[in-house]
C-alpha cells in the first residue's frame, strides 16, 4: 500500500483552499475535477460530470452572496459601496447581481434568512463531502492501481465505489489490448455509473435529508448541468430537473430533487443522455475542450445558470411570508 485512505484524503485536501473561503474553494473543486477529465477523458466520465455539477453548485453559492448584498449594504450605510461588496465575484456575474436589486427586498429577507443561508449551506457541505469521498480514490487509482483503491476501501464502499472502478479498470485494460473496444467503452461507462450512484446514495442522502421543505422546491428548480458550449451542435445543452418534471410538478413538490427515486429517475431519462452527447463529442466538438479547459483553470462561466437560477425568485413569494419586522 503507498498510502492509506486518511493520507489520500489529507493530499486531497490539501489542493483547495480552506472551508472558510466558499467560492475560491469551489472553483477548485470544479477545476480538479476537470482537470482529471481533461488528462484522463477515456476513463474519467464521472470527473467530467462532477466538473459540471460542482460548476452549478458554484451559481448557488455565488447567488447567497448575491441575496446577501442588500443587507450588507444597509449595514455598510448604503448602496454608494456596492463596487467593493461585488469584488472578487467576477465582473460579469457583478452586473447580473445588480439586476437583482428591482426586486422586492422582502425577497431578499425571506431568501437569504430562511433558504439561503440554511439550505445552501448544505448543498455547499455536499459539494465538500463528494469531493472528500471520492477525489482520493481517482488519485489513488492513478498512482496505485485498483490493488491501493482495494487496501484503503471500506465496506461500505464496496458495493458502489469499488466496483466502479474495478470495471473502469477491467475496461481500461480491454481498450489497451485493442481486443473489443465497444465492450471496454461499456464498461468504463458503467463503471463511472456506479461512482455516481455512490455518490448518490451514500454521499447526498443525509445531506438532502437536511434541506427544509421550502429549500427542497428551490433547489429542485435549481437542479441542472449546464453544458453550454460544451454540447456539441444539435444536443441537449443543458438538463434541468424542473424542465424534465415540468414546473408545476416540480413547485407543488410531488416531484422533488432531494427524492432519491425522482433523482435517480431525472439523471437517467436527462443528465446521462446530454452528457453522453457531450463526452462523444471531446474529440471532435472544440466547444467540450474549450469548457473544459475554462473550468480547469478555475474561470467562471455563469452568467447564463445565474439567470436561471434567478428565476426561481418568482416562486419564492408563494412559499411562505417574511417574518414581521
Amino acid at each position: 500500500m503507498l498510502r492509506s485512505k486518511e493520507e489520500w484524503k489529507a493530499d486531497a485536501e490539501s489542493r483547495l483552499p480552506s472551508c472558510e473561503e466558499i467560492i475560491p474553494r469551489n472553483r477548485a473543486i470544479t477545476s480538479y475535477y476537470a482537470r482529471l477529465y481533461l488528462d484522463h477523458h477515456d476513463i474519467f466520465k464521472w470527473a467530467g460530470m462532477a466538473a459540471f455539477a460542482s460548476s452549478q453548485v458554484g451559481v448557488a453559492l455565488t447567488f447567497v452572496e448575491i441575496m446577501l448584498t442588500p443587507g450588507r449594504m444597509m449595514e455598510d450605510g448604503g448602496y454608494q459601496k456596492a463596487g467593493d461588496l461585488f469584488e472578487g465575484v467576477g465582473n460579469f456575474v457583478a452586473g447580473a447581481a445588480r439586476t437583482l436589486f428591482s426586486l422586492p427586498f422582502s425577497v431578499y429577507d425571506f431568501a437569504s434568512r430562511n433558504i439561503l443561508l440554511n439550505d445552501l449551506e448544505e448543498i455547499r457541505k455536499g459539494n465538500n463531502a463528494i469531493y472528500n469521498d471520492i477525489a482520493w480514490a481517482h488519485r489513488a487509482y492513478l498512482e496505485g492501481g485498483l490493488a491501493e483503491i482495494e487496501k484503503n476501501i471500506s465496506e461500505s464502499e464496496r458495493a458502489f465505489l469499488f466496483a466502479g472502478f474495478r470495471m473502469i479498470d477491467e475496461g481500461r485494460a480491454l481498450m489497451r489490448s485493442g481486443n473489443d473496444f465497444e465492450k471496454a467503452k461499456a464498461l468504463i461507462r458503467d463503471g463511472n455509473i456506479k461512482l455516481l450512484r455512490h455518490e448518490q446514495i451514500n454521499t447526498l442522502g443525509p445531506i438532502f435529508g437536511a434541506i427544509s421543505l421550502p429549500g427542497r422546491i428551490v433547489v429542485s428548480f435549481g437542479s441542472e448541468l449546464n453544458f453550454g458550449e460544451a454540447a456539441p451542435a444539435g444536443c441537449a445543452p443543458r438538463s434541468s430537473f424542473a424542465d424534465h418534471f415540468g414546473y408545476l410538478e416540480t413547485l407543488t413538490g410531488n416531484r422533488s430533487v432531494i427524492d432519491p427515486e425522482h433523482r435517480w429517475q431525472w439523471i437517467e431519462e436527462s443528465v446521462l443522455p446530454a452528457w453522453y452527447a457531450v463526452d462523444e463529442g471531446f474529440l471532435t466538438w472544440k466547444g467540450t475542450a474549450r469548457r473544459f479547459k475554462s473550468m480547469a483553470e478555475g474561470e467562471p462561466n455563469m452568467f447564463q445558470q445565474l439567470s436561471h437560477f434567478a428565476s426561481t425568485l418568482s416562486f419564492l413569494p408563494e412559499l411562505g411570508q417574511p417574518e414581521s419586522r
